[in-house]
């Protein structure tokens, strides 16, 4: 199963650590968060890695060859959003299903490895939280995605969006045919509720822990969390 880690973003919410180096090289207990995260999926029986990078994409290489991963770097010339990162994999991925999360982010393996059903529907992992106005809230009816209302004004539940996904090589036209927002980018939650319209798409809940590594101040409580729950 190939695995595609979204990591173009500069980060500008966690400036100004990642004046130098991409928000998923930000340094967690002395090693990089994106470490973490590969080292999990590894532990969950993944091996087939590409990684879309933009900013400072050589640090990413540099961080690869230190720590021993292997993985394509496939490069987003242009930050037009998550639905184009995805885009730039299409010849990675070649037709076959694949993984989709961000390189922010931090699922633990057991969620990762669920992620990866085996039947004919895509995938999205959500999580009910105390705060969902600042996510994208997942509609969800009998499992099935229904619907992804982006940080909404209204209340509409608690169970949001963590950025994990598995997806058939459909999802590739679905983004093809995504109208730009107002910002010029192709969001990939805009793909997955068209998707979600024709009942393709099952919610799956986060059974172990997940992370955002969102701006400077979740380093702390990152740190002081993986110090607890880390093994190699």
């Amino acid at each position: 199963m190939k695995v595609v880690i979204l990591a173009a973003g500069k980060g500008t919410r966690m400036l100004p650590l990642t004046e130098t180096f991409p928000k998923v090289l930000v340094p967690i207990n002395g090693k990089p968060f994106l470490y973490y995260l590969m080292r999990n999926l590894q532990k969950a029986g993944y091996s087939e890695f590409s990684l879309v990078v933009g900013y400072k994409k050589d640090k990413i290489q540099s961080f690869l060859k230190e720590y021993g991963f292997e993985a394509e770097l496939i490069e987003q010339k242009e930050q037009l959003g998550t639905g184009h990162a995805v885009l730039q994999a299409k010849n990675f991925v070649n037709n076959e299903e694949f993984i989709v999360l961000g390189g922010d982010n931090l699922w633990g393996v057991d969620d990762l490895k669920g992620i990866n059903q085996k039947d004919e529907f895509n995938y999205i992992s959500g999580l009910e939280v105390e705060n969902p106005e600042k996510y994208g809230v997942l509609v969800e009816e009998k499992g099935l995605l229904k619907d992804i209302k982006e940080k909404p004004k209204q209340f509409v539940g608690y169970l949001i969006n963590t950025g994990l996904y598995k997806f058939k090589s459909e999802v590739f036209t679905y983004l093809e045919n995504v109208i730009p927002s107002v910002r010029g980018e192709i969001e990939l939650t805009s793909a997955i509720a068209k998707m979600a319209e024709k009942n393709k798409v099952k919610v799956l809940r986060v059974l172990t822990y997940w992370k955002d590594l969102g701006c400077i101040k979740d380093v702390e409580p990152l740190e002081h969390f993986l110090k607890e729950v880390w093994s190699e």
